[in-house]
C-alpha cells in the first residue's frame, strides 16, 4: 500500500506557472506507474499525465501537452506536475494516483491509490 500527498496548488494569474508535488510512503515508490488527474467543478475526473516506473515513459493529455511536464524522483518517493502557461481552464483540483501496473492508462478505474488533491486556480 502507498500514501500519497499532494502540495503545490494555488491562485496564479493565466501565463503563471506552478509546480505540483506528490510525496509518497509506503511500499517501495519504484513499483508504481504514477499519474496526475484533475477535477473541475461538475465534471468527471481526468487524467493529466502519467509517467513509468522508472521515468522512461510518458505521456499527456492533448490539452496539456506543451505546457505541462510530468517527472518523478525515486529517491525522493515523489513525483511532480510542472505547469507552465497555465489557462483558467486548468482551473481544478489535482489529483495524484498511483498503480501497480506497468503501463501508463489515462482510466481511473485502472489507479489503486488516490491522494486527497490539491486545488489549482488560474484567474483571467
Amino acid at each position: 500500500q502507498v500514501q500519497l500527498d499532494e502540495s503545490g496548488g494555488g491562485l496564479v494569474q493565466a501565463g503563471g506557472s506552478l509546480r505540483l508535488s506528490c510525496a509518497a510512503s509506503g511500499r517501495t515508490f519504484s513499483l508504481y506507474t504514477m499519474g496526475w488527474f484533475r477535477q473541475a467543478p461538475g465534471l468527471e475526473r481526468e487524467f493529466v499525465a502519467g509517467i513509468s516506473r522508472i521515468g522512461g515513459m510518458m505521456s499527456a493529455a492533448d490539452s496539456v501537452k506543451g505546457r505541462f511536464t510530468i517527472s518523478r524522483d525515486n529517491a525522493k518517493n515523489t513525483v511532480y506536475l510542472q505547469m507552465n502557461s497555465l489557462k483558467p481552464e486548468d482551473t481544478a483540483v489535482y489529483y495524484c494516483a498511483a498503480r501497480t501496473g506497468t503501463l501508463i492508462t489515462t482510466k481511473t478505474a485502472s489507479y489503486d491509490y488516490w491522494g486527497q488533491g490539491t486545488q489549482v486556480t488560474v484567474s483571467s
